[in-house]
């Protein structure tokens, strides 16, 4: 069961924020909410940032981890696009292990990097925020495969579609990243230049 604070952070950023808020329930309840309650116009400041807090709140990432992310776009000539910002949240570790399949939300996926089921070239790594290159291998630990929370996994993935930069190989458990990050239009979820606008002012 979805917990009240992010019930209500969904109804103010978007169900897609989260995965147990994407759901015909969720959506229905919304519906009816909109019916009998007008929203309120925002400003050009208070859409930038209702789009800032959807990225930070989809991918987990604080305020202080997020605006030095940012502030990295905008400090090079060229590179401050809304697909650089992009680039840059996918790349994390544990949105990587999310978007292979292996944890069904990324607040799972941060707890399983940080309590050290993953491996990138062979190394164990603990750090959520650690960001992937491309050439890199992630791959469940050999001492973690067996353990509960990866059970049925090997179903799952059967039937899973992971994203055309990564490259999985589901006997061995282990990931490739084979390009850049790049999402859809269908799946960008938030206006990642409304993000930057927002930083630069």
């Amino acid at each position: 069961m979805l917990n009240r604070p992010k019930y209500k952070t969904a109804r103010r950023l978007g169900a897609n924020v989260f995965d147990k808020t994407m759901s015909a329930k969720f959506a229905l309840r919304e519906s009816r909410r909109k019916i009998e309650k007008r929203p309120k116009a925002r400003s050009e400041y208070g859409l930038q940032l209702l789009e800032k807090q959807k990225a930070k709140t989809l991918y987990g990432v604080s305020e202080r981890v997020f605006s030095k992310y940012v502030k990295a776009i905008l400090d090079k000539k060229g590179a401050n696009s809304p697909e650089q910002l992009m680039a840059v949240l996918e790349s994390r570790l544990d949105n990587v292990v999310y978007r292979m399949g292996f944890a069904p939300t990324r607040q799972a996926s941060r707890q399983m990097v940080a309590h050290g089921h993953f491996t990138v070239n062979g190394t164990r790594v603990t750090i959520p925020s650690y960001s992937v290159k491309i050439g890199d291998k992630i791959a469940i630990r050999d001492g973690s495969k067996a353990k509960t929370l990866f059970t049925g996994l090997d179903e799952k993935l059967k039937t899973y579609n992971w994203p055309s930069w990564l490259a999985l190989d589901i006997a061995k458990k282990e990931c490739k990243v084979q390009g850049l990050p790049k999402l859809a239009p269908t799946e960008v979820i938030f206006d990642g230049a409304a993000v930057l606008n927002f930083y630069s002012r």
